[in-house]
């Protein structure tokens, strides 16, 4: 192998891109956990994290250094939607949804106990200050409704509110005698426009309650409402409204019903509620301050906003993490959060203002793979179509090895479509990028996190823009001489695996190969078999049918498929509720006709996404062979 000048007191070797040895393997990215959420009861500590498709709920008691797994029986997951939303920690139990019922089990010994019937699916329990009932959404055949659970489990549960399409983030006020949620009804996704309701809770004196004075306070059809929050004194009702085209962060006076902004800047505070239970801010524990997490070009910092002054300054102490989420403050004051940093991974911290400090408390990875072999991410802008900007987050090789000429570049495009890649730890990007390649994660127009107007652009765009975008990006980044043009990658999942499939058929060639995981490949059919949750989501991203059915035909990539002429590698979850196997199945078929070259690898026991550890090893090892034989030696 050729050497070149010294490094470091050796020789630093030409490897070609895409084939370094690198200690980031797939068996680490497999048996990495998912850190989920986080909650304090009095000053102790619970958190969610998702072991191999395992949903354990972990506590730690105050002082102790050794956290106990709590569910090791029982898989708790919420599946409403997309989920999220899954427990409720309060008076020393924990009451979490698990295969279609909500359990209650104690944070110190016993057994969980099931508290509904086994029937639809529950999500965002929330427990009463008194510890008679929960409140949970709950889904069963298509309805959804608020319900009232009996916290013993004794009663049957009953619908507390109904009408809506959908429910959201329920929250008690903290003297129990009134209720906030998020609602919205189709064709509104709830980053279209949600509405936040408030109303009084009636006790019947029968073991049970009702609403009434039910009133919207916030949000509609074209302003998004989310995550309303009541002070620890009562006062006030906080939510986050995206009404001046930003989400910002509000304060409705529970007495005069005066509402106000308490945040305003050109940054986001809120987050698309594609699941239940997101918390990206929480009361300080005396009512004077609020904590939130604002985000700006992909990077989020934690931030303090006095109640009285509305004085604002970034909490200090947190500057190697980038992503920040799940804010949870406990009694005394503590913030736990779930954090990650552009070369730290997944981790539960805990943040004492007092001090300016914080620790860690749990790991999603061991943390062994050195700096020098991960990548610092870099925000991008580029020019794209009709004069407009798209954004993006870079990422290079990283290594101490070098390639002769330009790396090659893999183009990730998230999914959603309303969604965001942001500046924190990307396992994948940096898996790749480990290996010599560069990486581009495309946040194209429609996507979140640069304010509302960037978010609507893709409106009727579906297939154009995030196309555009995916392919000037790549371009841009030929044209700064920063990769090799003659190998370039474009790979996404679910929406971004449309989004792979319309780049390969309207501009073939620019990219070396394709890689798609559970990628829409027919809109007709996704519209009629797909889960409720986004069963009208196309009205607004294509158009209604069926006055528009000749854009769902013009943009279904199934009707075009004998254009995709680049080799392509088709993933897909056997499982899959969201974009189901059959749609994998028909653009497979057609590039068999075509002889297209191709892979097509369905994983038993997946759905939308991959959770069980053999299933990502077999995937990255599977990618890893694609792109040798297409990309590197192709």
């Amino acid at each position: 192998m050729d050497k070149i000048t010294r490094y470091s007191g050796g020789e630093m070797e030409i490897m070609p891109y895409g084939l370094w040895p690198s200690p980031l393997t797939a068996e680490q990215l497999a048996q990495s956990r998912r850190l989920q959420d986080v909650f304090w009861d009095d000053e102790r500590m619970v958190w969610l994290e998702t072991r191999s498709g395992h949903g354990m709920v972990v506590a730690l008691d105050d002082g102790e250094c050794a956290p106990r797994d709590l569910t090791p029986d029982r898989s708790v997951r919420a599946r409403v939607g997309y989920g999220g939303g899954d427990l409720a920690v309060a008076r020393g139990q924990v009451f979490y949804a698990s295969d279609g019922r909500l359990y209650c089990q104690s944070l110190t010994t016993g057994q969980a106990a099931p508290i509904t019937p086994a029937y639809g699916a529950w999500a965002s329990p929330v427990v009463s200050p008194c510890g008679r009932w929960v409140v949970a959404v709950h889904s069963d055949e298509g309805v959804d409704c608020l319900a009232l659970v009996d916290a013993t489990g004794m009663a049957w549960p009953v619908k507390l509110a109904s009408g809506a399409d959908f429910y959201m983030q329920p929250t008690w006020h903290p003297h129990g005698k009134l209720l906030a949620w998020v609602e919205w009804d189709h064709p509104q996704m709830p980053w279209d426009g949600a509405r936040l309701m408030l109303a009084n809770v009636v006790d019947d004196g029968h073991g049970s309650a009702y609403l009434e004075d039910v009133q919207q306070v916030a949000g509609g059809l074209e302003t998004a409402a989310q995550q309303p929050r009541f002070s620890p004194d009562g006062r006030w009702l906080a939510y986050i409204s995206d009404e001046t085209g930003w989400g910002a962060l509000y304060l409705l006076n529970l007495e005069t019903r005066e509402r106000c902004p308490l945040v305003q800047v050109e940054a986001e505070l809120g987050k698309p509620a594609w699941v239940q239970g997101i918390k990206t801010y929480d009361w300080a524990s005396d009512s004077q301050a609020l904590y939130f997490c604002r985000s700006d070009l992909g990077a989020t910092t934690l931030w303090r906003v006095a109640l009285v002054s509305a004085e604002q300054h970034q909490v200090r102490g947190l500057s190697a993490y980038t992503e920040l989420g799940q804010v949870a403050i406990s009694q005394h004051g503590r913030i736990a959060m779930v954090a990650s940093g552009p070369r730290i991974t997944e981790r539960l911290i805990v943040y004492d203002p007092q001090t300016e400090r914080h620790w860690v408390v749990a790991r999603s990875s061991g943390e062994n793979t050195a700096a020098e072999w991960l990548a610092e991410p870099e925000a991008l802008s580029w020019p794209t179509t009709e004069g407009d900007v798209a954004h993006g987050i870079l990422y290079r090789p990283a290594s101490a090895l070098r390639g002769p000429g330009k790396p090659p570049l893999i183009v990730r495009v998230h999914g959603g479509p309303t969604s965001q890649t942001g500046m924190g730890y990307a396992a994948q990007a940096q898996f790749f990028a480990s290996r010599g390649f560069a990486v581009l994660d495309v946040n194209y127009r429609g996507s979140t996190g640069y304010g509302r107007t960037y978010m609507l652009k893709l409106r009727e765009k579906w297939g154009i823009y995030d196309v555009d975008d995916t392919v000037t990006g790549a371009q841009y980044l030929a044209e700064q001489g920063i990769v090799d043009a003659t190998r370039m990658v474009v790979m996404g999942g679910s929406a971004g695996g449309y989004t792979v499939l319309r780049s390969l058929i309207q501009h073939p060639s620019v990219f070396k190969a394709g890689i798609c995981l559970y990628g829409v490949t027919n809109l007709f059919t996704l519209a009629s078999d797909t889960h409720k949750f986004e069963a009208r989501y196309l009205d607004s991203m294509i158009g209604p049918l069926p006055e528009t059915a000749d854009r769902y035909r013009d943009r279904s990539p199934i009707f075009a498929a004998e254009s995709i002429t680049d080799p392509i590698a088709v993933f897909q979850g056997a499982e899959d509720q969201v974009v189901p196997l059959a749609q994998a199945e028909t653009i497979v078929a057609a590039l068999r006709r075509t002889g297209t070259p191709h892979e097509y690898h369905v994983f038993a026991g997946e759905g939308h996404g991959w959770r069980q550890a053999e299933t990502i090893r077999a995937f990255y090892d599977l990618v890893l062979r694609f792109l040798r034989q297409y990309v590197i030696y192709g």
